[in-house]
């Protein structure tokens, strides 16, 4: 950890591979700043999918972003493969806060860091609700210990 902040491979308890995109560079050669976010939002929904069981299309309870940051280390360009890591830095009643470190396929230290927040709402009340305890069993399994 660098300033309290993970940016080793070893910091992260799941990871999901991306292909960067040629649409991802900007015209100075590597992946926009904002692309990074997006990156983000796909390891923490996969993960949500894959292990928890969200159905982004019809469940009555879905994670909306309220917060997000970023810190960038060292740049990425088309046609890197990365690999997003996650990991629960705090999970409340109803929110999740998730570290996202991005690297390059094989390399121990993060391009790039952050945190990602989702808030749990009911779909059609757009309103925060306690994490269903299905999610809540398989984010406990990413919380960080350090």
């Amino acid at each position: 950890m660098t300033d309290g902040k993970p940016i080793h491979r070893d910091d992260y308890k799941y990871f999901h591979p991306i292909t960067t995109r040629w649409m991802d560079n900007d015209v100075y050669g590597h992946v926009n700043n904002v692309i990074y976010y997006s990156y983000f939002d796909t390891a923490a929904n996969q993960y949500l999918i894959e292990h928890g069981g969200l159905n982004i299309h019809n469940a009555p309870i879905v994670g909306f972003v309220v917060h997000s940051n970023c810190n960038y280390r060292s740049p990425i360009a088309y046609p890197d493969k990365i690999e997003a890591g996650l990991y629960v830095k705090k999970l409340g009643n109803s929110s999740v806060t998730y570290g996202v470190g991005i690297f390059k396929k094989g390399e121990n230290t993060a391009c790039a860091y952050g945190e990602f927040i989702h808030v749990f709402v009911n779909r059609v009340e757009n309103k925060s609700v306690s994490i269903p305890e299905n999610i809540r069993l398989v984010l406990e399994k990413l919380v960080n210990e350090n």
